[in-house]
């Protein structure tokens, strides 16, 4: 009970500094986080990604899994404990013996009583079973960094969520306000067809443009939905809970920020990552099973110590002077040597010297991933920049040209075709440039993220 005691505290230790870490790391970022939930009850991407590292089952999953390797280490380190078991055989038994005298068969029966008590001691094994006790230690320490791998990709899946949700929410406010501006200009091409100013095919237009926008708002609608969605499963919150999020005003001072460099961000991503250090201690862990595998190759000795005695109901005796007088003790030390044992060591050996090459190739692999992710963020970075860029000289651009088209369509310049091509670009120059501002702000933030800072909005 005690050992289950102390895995569960070791546990709980570990799972509690990194609730109060990231919480003090989500209060320091933002002071507003921490009550914003309780007053508005709307959700910060701080409160998400909090509640997510904590509650999310892919989390859990990792802990369960870490739990298991403190019960396994537990397991190894009694090893060391000699062993002491006791046993006992309580019999009755019934025959038929000739009697000396006269021959005949007569029935016999007996009750019969044995004790042994036996313990056992290893002294030297190789030193397979301290290599063992290491190796479980390193893996113990491996996956409390898998635990900390699998919050940071639930913390990435948060962020990306999230930063969905802000997407498809800014989609919504630009499409609602272009389905009003769509009304009011049908309301009026009404108007001018009534006057008799305005073809039936310029009013069938704008009925027609105004039912695409109609139909773009409840998309966006359904959009923004469905990204809520998303992120209340990474949350793992009950359907019938109430969800929403805080919408913070992003501008360009969030989108054109300092781009770090490439190498800077690997170098510090190299250090800190848990999916690196968690491989590194996999190659280690790897290299202590060569050992243990090699220590096939020498003797072991053990130290073993007995105690019996019996007794039965056949006997003249008192129980307690059978149980005296039979009693054997025996102390004795064992000797193994491996002679040849059909190259078994040999091939424990062999295997475990792959393993670890396997190990050191998976570790290249995890590198190789994580300078490719890197690179890839740091790409997406400066094109989302450069494209944002662009998309805000458009969107000033097309809505000068489409306001002054506006104007001289009110004037009777220009006909309906021609103020429905100006606002088309416009939507479209002002949708390049929304998606091209929250592809920057994700992109900086995960960047970011890899070399060490905490995702916050």
């Amino acid at each position: 009970m005690k050992k289950w005691s102390d895995i569960y505290s070791r546990f709980r230790n570990v799972k509690w500094g990194i609730i109060v870490f990231f919480g003090s790391v989500c209060v320091l970022l933002s002071s507003n986080d921490a009550t914003a939930q309780s007053k508005t009850g709307a959700w910060s991407l701080c409160a998400c990604i909090e509640h997510a590292r904590e509650h999310n089952i892919q989390v859990e999953y990792a802990r369960v899994a870490l739990v298991n390797t403190s019960v396994e280490l537990s397991r190894d380190k009694a090893q060391r404990l000699p062993s002491l078991a006791f046993s006992s055989t309580q019999g009755w038994g019934h025959q038929k013996k000739a009697d000396a005298a006269t021959g005949n068969l007569k029935s016999m029966s007996a009750y019969t009583g044995n004790y042994s008590l036996n313990g056992d001691f290893s002294l030297y094994e190789g030193r397979k079973l301290t290599n063992a006790i290491r190796q479980r230690e390193i893996e113990e320490k491996a996956m409390t960094q898998k635990v900390f791998a699998t919050q940071n990709d639930i913390e990435e899946a948060v962020a990306r969520a999230y930063l969905q949700i802000l997407y498809a929410n800014e989609t919504l406010k630009t499409n609602r306000q272009t389905l009003e501006s769509s009304e009011s200009q049908l309301s009026r091409t009404k108007g001018l067809h009534e006057a008799g100013s305005v073809s039936l095919s310029d009013l069938s237009q704008m009925e027609a443009q105004y039912s695409s926008d109609l139909y773009r708002v409840v998309q966006s609608e359904n959009d923004l939905a469905l990204a809520k969605l998303q992120l209340k499963q990474l949350l793992e919150l009950d359907p019938e809970e109430d969800f929403e999020v805080v919408f913070p005003e992003l501008d360009e001072k969030n989108v054109l920020l300092p781009l770090p460099g490439l190498e800077d961000v690997y170098r510090e991503a190299l250090r800190v990552r848990p999916e690196i250090k968690s491989q590194q201690m996999s190659v280690e862990s790897s290299f202590l099973g060569e050992k243990i595998a090699r220590g096939g190759y020498f003797p072991s000795v053990s130290l073993s110590a007995s105690v019996t005695t019996n007794h039965d109901s056949k006997s003249s005796d008192s129980y307690f002077s059978q149980m005296d007088d039979r009693l054997v003790e025996n102390v004795g030390v064992n000797i193994s040597i491996p002679i040849t044992n059909r190259k078994q060591v040999r091939t424990n050996v062999s295997k475990a010297r792959l393993q670890t090459e396997q190990a050191r190739l998976d570790e290249r692999n995890v590198r190789k991933e994580l300078l490719q992710t890197v690179e890839s963020l740091h790409q997406d970075v400066v094109a989302a920049q450069s494209r944002y860029q662009a998309a805000v000289q458009r969107v000033k651009s097309t809505y000068e040209s489409y306001r002054l088209v506006e104007n001289e369509y009110k004037a009777g310049l220009k006909n309906v075709v021609d103020l429905l091509v100006e606002k088309n670009n416009y939507l479209s120059a002002l949708q390049e440039q929304i998606q091209a501002k929250y592809q920057a702000v994700l992109a900086y933030k995960l960047l970011n993220f890899y070399r060490n800072e905490h995702i916050d909005i």
